[in-house]
């Protein structure tokens, strides 16, 4: 099996959609009437990406907006508070049922009270402190008892409020309203605290204080008891669990109580008529997407028809493969189908290839855009990739497509890290935090800072590359002798060039 592909040449000068230019976007592109997993990779390892079955590779320094191939490490990636929130937010929504737009878009990510108290346990153990628990408690009772009778006492003090004149000249001076003005008489001229006294705390640590005593009481109570009925001393507090971190899977795959509001399912398909999942769904997925570009993208419905569907999204050139030491749904291109309660809210279609999940593109539900679907879908195939990397030690990257610097609205894809960038000249990876200075400073960059380093994947013999003519394939040495056409030679040389020596050899290169 191999991959035959035609060259399209260089098309400049035309629309580009992420700055409104008219003729600013310039790439290189090739029609894939078929495609191997393998040399799919290579080619998005060299800057390429697919749309259908047309594959396009960006001219970095003539486009106007330069576009970054992108990768996460999958392995070593810590969700974001931001990131939290929107897996906290579905598994409320699935549980519990609607929730108002923003419900938990403003709910801080701190500790919880738990956390604090697992927290103090934790380090009390490290520090190995030893201390009677009975009179701890006593300490924390009086302690406390102290603190509330003197906030009470210096409550009744401060209640007396007088309106100071000045303040409120000032205030209608500024434009502001007056009768927020109060002045709060201090203490008498030379009283001040009482140092005898423990220094006044705030109510919330107060509170803090008798929920940690609540929680050693309730934790140390049987422990306590069994010693003493022994005869032997209590002098150690009890081991807490150590406040670690939830996973991604943890907070994706949280359980939720049996009486649920929704139930949702994801179903990985095959981008194939041939499968009949996919068959089934594909009125309904493309309705989906019809809904979802209209709303979102202001598409005209005859932009969204039957056919542009399944040119852009569902016609794939990649051949599917099921090698044996491959995941087990195989490689190609598949569609992720975001089942709630029994109908498609969301779908994202992706590739499966030797070393990365790559994401191709995502439609969903207007009226779901409250749950951060795009976020969330994101997450979960970082999460996917993180599964076939368990059973495929080799695939354990997932590549985001193209990130644009120059174009605010598709920097979001950089808060997923570790990620790296492609260098566009030698096409080495690199951290993303050592390009973005670069980046701030020019839209086109070389990221690899060694000056003597060169693209190691480019054309180096002409003559092997493979061509295929006349139901024949063949070197192009063959070729250019049978033929003596010298205008064959430079497109071929170009295209060798953008696809690298290894894919050149491998790939039939249509010539007519």
């Amino acid at each position: 099996m191999a991959s035959v592909v035609e060259y399209k040449g260089l098309k400049a000068g035309y629309y580009c959609g992420y700055c409104q230019s008219r003729e600013g976007k310039a790439s290189c592109g090739l029609w894939a009437h078929s495609m191997t997993v393998q040399d799919y990779q290579d080619l998005i390892d060299r800057g390429w990406r697919r749309s259908g079955k047309y594959v396009y590779k960006p001219i970095m320094n003539q486009t106007c907006c330069p576009q970054y191939t992108i990768r996460c490490r999958p392995l070593q990636f810590q969700p974001s508070k931001s990131h939290k929130k929107v897996l906290k937010k579905m598994l409320k929504f699935l549980a519990k049922g609607e929730i108002s737009k923003g419900s938990c878009e403003d709910e801080p990510m701190d500790s919880t009270m738990e956390d604090a108290v697992a927290g103090d346990f934790a380090l009390m153990n490290k520090l190995d402190i030893k201390c009677d628990l009975k009179t701890l408690s006593s300490d924390l009772k009086g302690s406390i008892e102290s603190e509330e009778k003197k906030e009470k006492s210096i409550k009744k003090e401060g209640s007396k409020e007088l309106i100071h004149p000045q303040a409120i000249e000032e205030k209608l001076g500024s434009g502001e309203p007056s009768h927020s003005i109060k002045v709060h008489i201090g203490p008498k001229p030379g009283k001040g605290a009482d140092l005898s006294k423990p220094p006044c705390r705030k109510a919330k640590e107060m509170r803090k204080e008798r929920k940690r005593l609540k929680l050693m009481q309730q934790n140390s109570a049987g422990a306590f008891e069994g010693f003493q009925a022994q005869g032997q001393p209590v002098s150690l507090l009890p081991k807490a669990k150590t406040n670690q971190p939830k996973s991604l899977e943890d907070l994706i795959f949280e359980s939720l109580p049996e009486n649920s509001s929704h139930k949702l399912e994801v179903r990985l398909v095959p981008a194939s008529f041939e499968d009949p999942e996919f068959k089934s769904s594909f009125n309904q997925s493309f309705s989906l997407y019809a809904k979802y570009q209209v709303t979102i993208h202001q598409d005209s419905p005859i932009e969204c028809g039957k056919t542009e569907f399944t040119r852009f999204l569902c016609n794939s050139p990649l051949e599917a493969e099921h090698p044996p030491n491959g995941p087990e749904c195989g490689y190609g291109s598949f569609h992720q189908q975001y089942w709630l309660d029994g109908k498609i809210i969301a779908v994202g279609v992706i590739d499966i290839l030797p070393y990365c999940v790559s994401s191709v593109y995502l439609y969903y539900d207007p009226d779901y855009s409250f749950l951060s679907l795009g976020v969330y879908s994101a997450l979960r195939e970082i999460a996917f990739t993180r599964q076939l990397h368990e059973k495929t030690s080799q695939l354990s990257y997932y590549y985001m497509g193209f990130y644009i610097h120059s174009c605010p609205k598709m920097r979001y894809k950089g808060q997923y890290r570790p990620s790296d960038l492609l260098c566009p000249e030698t096409y080495v990876w690199v951290p993303i935090e050592q390009c973005l200075p670069s980046l701030d400073n020019s839209k086109y960059c070389r990221f690899n800072q060694d000056p003597q380093a060169e693209d190691e994947g480019r054309c180096k013999d002409l003559d092997r590359v493979r061509v295929f003519y006349r139901r024949s394939a063949m070197p192009f040495g063959v070729f250019k002798n049978q033929h003596n056409d010298p205008s064959e030679e430079p497109a071929v040389l170009e295209y060798a060039n953008l696809v690298g020596q290894k894919c050149s050899e491998r790939m039939l290169l249509f010539r007519n």
